[in-house]
């Protein structure tokens, strides 16, 4: 998903862009480009919701293509990613939780608001302010609780922000902000029920299903009437996949895995732990003999050098953990007293690297 937004800056004319994904031929002529991301629509979804979301399914299998989102799999990485066009090292957003460096602060990337400053944290020009830069009408529909957060103005800082609550007002805003003016435009959508659903009551719940005719509805009103110098492109952030019970471990529960460690971060699915000086090993063995077979547990070192992140400048290194630990299979790592209970309770879960996490989806409807 790193190639989407340089893609489509591409076929709007945009100097330096390039056209990794190939969209140009397909899309000759368009002026106008909806991108709308469905938080937790990965591509192994698609054929369990196709039953309740039959437009979803049927452009799936006529303009659809698999892409692969960044590492880890989770919203605030994928949001940036997309965003920006550069992998997690650089842009520095490399989890759901990270440390911040030289603290024992644990900055959730989802209620960040101004501290760490977001320029600062996340210092890399966005796609969106490098199309308005070159004359494109840029616009961001979203939830009106996420405007002007620390995630907004990391990932889609150069939109004008408009607000929607629902699958009608983000369908109204996408669509009137696609016509409103003659020159090249880019609309930048954003839905998160389907992720939310998973979370609480798991893939294919009745919520679930609930959440992705939804999904089906506001494609329905986005792809009828299209302009016919218009397309919209559908992605996703991450999958998600169901945890059952038995495939849960509780760091805050198991003295032998809390032993050495200072501060935790990341997510259930993979976990980045800063350690006391010089109790790395310690900290690596003991976790490696707990979970065996569930998780692999790395260095910071052997992490980076499997090019998860891409590259990591210095200035992001210490954002990892001492310890990256990825789970296997469908493990997690809780941690029920320093994260908020109800992340304990969460049935979906995403963040490592299976297929079924990372790969999302890529939908290109012409006018």
């Amino acid at each position: 998903m790193v190639d989407v937004l340089p893609s489509v800056l591409a076929v709007l004319g945009v100097p330096g862009a390039v056209d990794l994904l190939g969209l140009g031929a397909e899309l000759a002529g368009v002026r106008r480009i909806a991108v709308l991301l469905i938080d937790g629509l990965g591509w192994y979804q698609i054929p369990v919701a196709a039953p309740y979301a039959p437009v979803l399914a049927g452009l799936a299998d006529t303009v659809g293509r698999p892409l692969t989102c960044g590492f880890p799999s989770t919203t605030p990485t994928s949001l940036v990613t997309l965003g920006t066009g550069v992998p997690s090292g650089v842009h520095g957003v490399l989890g759901f939780t990270l440390r911040v460096p030289g603290t024992d602060r644990v900055l959730n990337h989802i209620e960040w608001t101004d501290d760490p400053q977001p320029l600062r944290w996340q210092p890399v020009t966005t796609q969106l302010e490098r199309a308005r830069a070159a004359g494109v009408a840029v616009t961001v529909v979203s939830r009106p609780e996420f405007g002007g957060s620390g995630l907004t103005v990391a990932a889609n800082r150069g939109g004008d922000y408009r607000g929607a609550a629902g699958i009608d007002e983000v369908a109204a805003r996408m669509r009137a902000a696609l016509v409103a003016g003659p020159g090249p435009t880019l609309v930048s959508g954003y839905h998160p029920d389907v992720d939310r659903h998973g979370h609480l009551s798991g893939v294919d719940s009745l919520p679930w299903r609930a959440a992705v005719a939804e999904v089906d509805a506001l494609l329905t009103r986005l792809v009828d009437g299209l302009p016919p110098d218009a397309a919209l492109l559908v992605t996703a952030d991450h999958g998600q996949l169901d945890v059952p019970s038995g495939h849960r471990f509780d760091l805050d529960t198991d003295p032998r895995l809390i032993d050495g460690v200072r501060v935790v971060a990341g997510e259930p699915r993979v976990r980045y732990l800063h350690v006391a000086p010089g109790a790395t090993a310690d900290v690596v063995a003991a976790w490696s003999g707990v979970l065996g077979a569930a998780a692999r547990v790395l260095t910071r070192e052997e992490a980076v050098a499997t090019g998860w992140f891409g590259p990591v400048p210095e200035e992001h290194l210490a954002r990892i953990g001492d310890v990256v630990v990825v789970c296997n299979d469908t493990y997690a790592v809780l941690a029920s007293r320093s994260e908020s209970p109800a992340v304990s309770r969460l049935v979906a879960l995403h963040g490592a690297d299976t297929a079924v996490e990372m790969t999302v989806p890529l939908l290109v409807v012409r006018g």
